[in-house]
């Protein structure tokens, strides 16, 4: 009903162009063949491939057979009687055609005298400067949770039916779980993602959430510049960190699903984010994977370096819809990694950075839904204050070079992974010896010795591993002068991780 009253109030405001953009072709239709039923004007729609057919009437096949865009536009332009035309993907042929600009240009200023309305139907569609005083757009609504959960229930009827009546299994939790996750999708996708949780097994339990979630990205997904990240780490998969581990297990409840179908809001006092400042190497990408796996959300990260765009105002576009794309995955874990290099000020960027500081902050003090926020950075110096000041973010984690003891469980962790017995390994001499050396640099001691130990050929020991960490120049020591300094600031501005 939401979509019926935009749209006759857009006919009523007497709007001769109008635009949807949205994938429901077919629902669109539908939408605007009942307004002209209920307005007594015909409707028609167009498509280069049937051209024009009368879609609120059967009148036995296509009217006319205008298939070019300009044949068209000129029959629409030459008719004497109003009508409302919907013209499916119509976007390519509007670029660099001023003559097709031209006449819907024409249709428009003679609306008064014959009131032709001409709908655009695509998936993505913006209407030339020379047009836009005469055009407006409208989207068609999402489902509401409690259509939403009437569409599932539906899916699970149609599979009884076809399996001899058996019930579809699943219990509350799961269920609400299910159409909390379907938000932010429309009706056609929500009832495949709905089938394909169902179909597999008869069942809808929580172990179908995170397929859910991942086939619902991919619907939405956003080119590169956001992507999901399917493996999130486990916390055990780190080593150190124990400072962190505790402070987001303290805020984990608040992210659990609730036994509703409510959306996922953000209270006032909900966890915002936090900030991950260290050494290269030191493990803070794995980190913020691990803040998901730790908090049970998907994991989403922003890719800023995929966002700058050499058509100006992309950038921020989108910046504005992978932002929104974020809230509609909501509960989840939003990774902004190396965020310096996305909103640091750059003199040769004409305001691109200022502006994408801009639109990030914005969100980050507007937004409604619960996107727990995890920003990486190496140069603590290339961020803005009003970026990582305290209500934007609600800590800032520094993440030092591993001390001896976390250096003994780095090595463990590598070590096993590697189908080796840590216990066979001295791990005291080698945490000694690796004093200074950073998480990613420990992995490759280990890879490295391993590569010795396979060209003797040999069983892996610890004096491979300790001869790996005598031909390895840690960036503590190649970059001393900097990590040093970059030490000396967080001593006493952040929260240590460990």
């Amino acid at each position: 009903m939401q979509d019926l009253r935009d749209l006759e109030i857009m006919l009523d405001s007497r709007i001769p162009l109008i635009v949807i953009e949205t994938h429901e072709e077919i629902r669109a239709l539908q939408l605007v063949a009942r307004v002209g039923l209920r307005r007594a004007r015909p409707v028609y729609a167009w498509s280069c491939t049937e051209g024009i057919r009368r879609v609120d009437a059967d009148l036995g096949g296509n009217e006319r057979e205008q298939q070019e865009p300009e044949e068209l536009l000129r029959f629409i332009k030459a008719g004497k009687s109003p009508a409302i035309w919907a013209l499916c993907d119509f976007h390519p042929f509007m670029p660099d055609q001023p003559k097709l600009i031209r006449l819907l240009k024409e249709i428009a200023q003679q609306y008064e005298q014959i009131p032709h309305v001409i709908l655009f139907l695509s998936h993505q569609l913006q209407l030339p400067p020379e047009l836009s005083r005469y055009g407006a757009q409208m989207s068609l609504a999402l489902p509401t949770e409690p259509e939403l959960l009437r569409l599932v229930r539906e899916e699970a009827s149609l599979w009884s039916r076809a399996n001899s009546s058996r019930k579809v299994r699943t219990d509350p939790a799961a269920l609400d779980a299910l159409v909390a996750n379907l938000r932010g999708l429309n009706f056609a996708d929500s009832r495949r993602l709905a089938r394909l949780a169902i179909h597999n097994d008869g069942a809808i339990t929580s172990s179908d959430l995170a397929e859910v979630n991942r086939a619902k990205f991919t619907l939405m997904r956003l080119d590169e510049v956001l992507s999901y990240e399917y493996d999130t780490a486990s916390f055990a998969d780190v080593g150190g960190l124990a400072s962190l581990k505790e402070w987001l297990n303290l805020r984990k409840r608040h992210f659990q699903p609730r036994q509703s179908t409510d959306a996922a809001p953000m209270t006032t006092d909900a966890p915002k984010g936090i900030l991950l400042l260290g050494v290269q190497g030191s493990g803070k990408s794995l980190a913020a994977k691990a803040s998901a796996g730790s908090l049970g959300l998907p994991l989403l990260r922003l890719d800023l370096a995929a966002l700058y765009n050499k058509f100006v105002g992309e950038t921020e576009r989108n910046l504005r819809e992978a932002l929104n794309l974020a809230e509609l995955m909501a509960p989840c874990v939003l990774w902004i990694d190396e965020i310096e290099k996305g909103v640091g000020s750059e003199e040769s960027d004409q305001g691109v950075s200022k502006r994408v500081l801009g639109t990030l902050l914005t969100w980050m003090a507007e937004r409604k839904t619960a996107v727990f926020v995890v920003a990486t950075s190496n140069d603590i110096s290339r961020l803005p204050p009003e970026l990582i000041r305290k209500g934007r973010l609600d800590e800032i984690f520094f993440v030092d070079l591993p001390s001896m003891s976390v250096r003994e469980q780095i090595l463990t962790i590598h070590l096993k992974k590697r189908n080796q017995n840590a216990a066979e390994f001295d791990l005291g001499a080698l945490a000694t010896a690796t004093e200074g050396f950073s998480g990613a640099e420990i992995e490759q001691v280990v890879v490295s010795a391993l590569y010795s130990s396979a060209a003797e050929p040999t069983q892996l020991t610890t004096e491979h591993l300790l001869r790996s960490v005598v031909n390895t120049a840690p960036l503590s020591v190649v970059m001393a002068e900097k990590i040093a300094a970059l030490r000396q600031w967080a001593k006493h501005r952040t929260v240590s991780a460990d």
